[in-house]
């Protein structure tokens, strides 16, 4: 028996580990644009879910950005059920019209429709095919934006979107290593031009960036951003802990890994003695959480506001309201903050 190619046998570790976690009732859709990444990601699942006794799909999304998209759509789904892939579906979406740059529309445009099918099929989860390198690029645009650490922590493994488990096996993976598995494969995938036209942010960073530092740094530069992004990630989601644990009311003691002192005032509003009280890494992790409570859109709420917030509790002076997004003011008052009347 031939040895199983290393770039096959590195997508199904990853593909099983994914799957290993997950519980029994439901199938995994495997979202796929006919590009080598996912396409290597539902080969992989078409392979490895069976074994594991667990049945799989592929939702393909048409963005209708691009002559022939839907015809690749149908094309990526054909192919699917011939791997015996089921369900399957081909979903058109509108982009048009959406708030954002038409990266940000489509974006939004396939997550609906992965979310809607996945629910329509009571899917224990959503499989992408983000890869180690898109992790890395990721990590770079974060910081060329001056993200703060959840920018840097790029993307994670596993999220919730509306209920649904979004799972991203292939972020140990290279980008090459799902090109190689694809040739091994007999696959032959989709290009998308838009992944190499200059217009947009991700696709320089691809082109020009990353291999910029591949060859002054050497190969390992993609690994290590990939590493920094899930260190970082795993330190703010300690932290994200102690901020949601001083924002609720106080658990008992013997409930907490590391005692935290509860922020809310009896009166209202949260206490100024105890937010300074708390590390600043923690407190402005706090204020951010408490203004999306009162209302502050988390698309526009920035570090701005945050820190303006932060103000009214480390460098007090009498100045006057944070008006957050959406013409929300906040004040301190009597030793709290609290919420104002507009106007």
């Amino acid at each position: 028996m031939a040895a199983l190619a290393p770039p096959v046998a590195a997508v199904r570790v990853a593909v099983r580990r994914a799957l290993a976690g997950l519980p029994e009732a439901g199938p995994v859709l495997v979202a796929c644009s006919g590009g080598a990444d996912s396409l290597a990601l539902a080969a992989a699942t078409a392979f490895v879910a069976p074994r594991l006794g667990r049945r799989a799909g592929l939702v393909t999304v048409d963005h209708g950005l691009q002559p022939g998209s839907a015809g690749r759509a149908e094309a990526v789904a054909g192919w699917a059920r011939e791997q015996g892939l089921d369900p399957v579906e081909a979903v058109p979406v509108r982009v048009d019209g959406r708030a954002g740059g038409p990266e940000a529309a489509a974006r939004e445009a396939r997550y609906e429709a992965l979310v809607t099918t996945a629910r329509r099929h009571d899917a224990a989860a959503v499989l992408l095919g983000h890869t180690m390198d898109d992790q890395a690029e990721t990590v770079l645009l974060a910081l060329a934006r001056g993200a703060g650490p959840r920018g840097l922590a790029g993307m994670p493994e596993r999220r919730e979107l509306a209920g649904v488990p979004l799972l991203r096996p292939l972020l140990d993976v290279s980008r090459d290593d799902t090109r190689k598995a694809c040739v091994v494969l007999g696959l032959t995938p989709w290009d998308d031009p838009h992944n190499a036209d200059p217009a947009y942010a991700r696709s320089r960073v691809r082109a020009d960036a990353l291999p910029t530092l591949v060859r002054a740094l050497g190969p390992g530069v993609v690994d290590n951003l990939a590493r920094t992004a899930r260190l970082i990630a795993a330190d703010t989601a300690a932290l994200d802990d102690l901020a949601a644990a001083a924002l609720a009311p106080d658990p008992p003691a013997e409930d907490r890994a590391v005692a935290v002192r509860p922020v809310r005032a009896a009166e209202g509003g949260l206490s100024v003695a105890a937010l300074a009280a708390l590390p600043a890494a923690v407190r402005t992790r706090v204020l951010h959480a408490w203004a999306r409570e009162l209302g502050a859109s988390p698309a526009a709420l920035s570090h701005r506001h945050v820190a303006a917030l932060d103000a009214l509790v480390t460098a007090w002076h009498g100045q006057g309201a944070v008006h957050l997004p959406g013409g929300l003011p906040v004040v301190r008052r009597a030793g709290r903050l609290v919420p104002a009347a507009p106007g």
